[in-house]
């Protein structure tokens, strides 16, 4: 309710300009035009709609029993959230995502879990025990530095990996893989937190990553038993139905997954981050002033027309 009286209190501010645009339809002024858009991202964050229950994905690859206290978005309306609402860049093949079912995408405190599927070849797990994270940290700190001279030529805010929130672990069980990675985003006060759960299958590997503020750590962490159960590969495609004679082994090994070399091959960024979801919140908060922080990112993203996905 109280979002709801924010937007009408909103358009009630700009309501003389909108009757001035059915005058004359160039007499919007740029900043109420960028509000106006803006209002609408918000009023199509109040209308997603969720899913419970068993959740088929990726055309039958694998399935989703969304735990209970959660609830799934898919993968038209989480591009949404994540470039629209969010600010981060196009595309990436999401497959949806997981949300705790009383959580708001328009609160700074809420998270989330996004689920792709790279089709890389099975991922041998031999080398799983002799990997030097600590050695892998640096260089995946080089590499961030350079990624953000791209993002950057985007307009998108640079984001800096600070090192890991969580160390890398591989269940060897399970044959699931994950770790934690903490970013500092260029004007943003609180620090990002990717934590990255890879789920390996006989033809590729499930992605899970949490997109997430690094006080929600603990938060995240205890819920990813849950979600990981949840998320299984169908009959056929899972790790244990490999078939050395007629499938492909991944040119990737662990320690790959975790560098990212995947996503650096398909073009992608390494990091996702919620502050969009913090400008319009500010917006808010601010009124029509604030919009130009908002969409003159969005602006250079319209004029280069990168292809860089997030």
């Amino acid at each position: 309710m109280k979002k709801l009286l924010l937007l009408f209190s909103l358009l009630w501010l700009i309501a003389p300009q909108l009757k001035a645009v059915n005058e004359e339809p160039d007499s919007l002024s740029t900043e109420n035009a960028e509000l106006l858009d803006a209002l609408k991202v918000l009023d199509s964050a109040q209308r997603l709609k969720y899913q419970t229950g068993t959740v088929t994905i990726g055309d039958g690859l694998a399935t989703i029993n969304v735990p209970k206290g959660f609830k799934y978005l898919d993968p038209e309306q989480t591009e949404f959230v994540l470039h629209k609402l969010w600010n981060n860049p196009p595309g990436g093949g999401y497959l949806g995502m997981l949300l705790l079912e009383n959580a708001d995408l328009l609160d700074s405190a809420s998270w989330v879990f996004t689920i792709q599927y790279d089709a890389i070849g099975y991922v041998s797990d031999k080398d799983a025990n002799e990997v030097d994270y600590e050695e892998l940290l640096a260089d995946m700190k080089k590499e961030s530095e350079e990624e953000n001279k791209t993002r950057v030529q985007l307009g998108y805010e640079a984001m800096h990996f600070m090192g890991w929130a969580s160390t890398p672990y591989y269940d060897e069980n399970k044959k699931i893989l994950h770790w934690a990675k903490e970013f500092s985003v260029d004007e943003t006060s609180t620090n990002t937190l990717n934590y990255n759960v890879r789920i390996l299958g006989r033809k590729g590997v499930l992605v899970l990553n949490a997109i997430a503020a690094m006080p929600q750590l603990e938060d995240v962490k205890k819920n990813i038993d849950p979600l990981t159960n949840a998320v299984e590969f169908s009959a056929g495609n899972k790790y244990s139905d490999f078939n050395p004679d007629v499938d492909e082994v991944a040119a990737w090994t662990i320690g790959g997954l975790v560098a990212g070399k995947v996503l650096a091959k398909a073009g992608l960024f390494a990091g996702l981050a919620k502050f969009g979801k913090v400008i319009i919140l500010g917006l808010i908060a601010l009124g029509a002033g604030a919009v130009k922080l908002f969409r003159g990112k969005k602006n250079k993203e319209t004029a280069t027309d990168g292809n860089t996905t997030a």
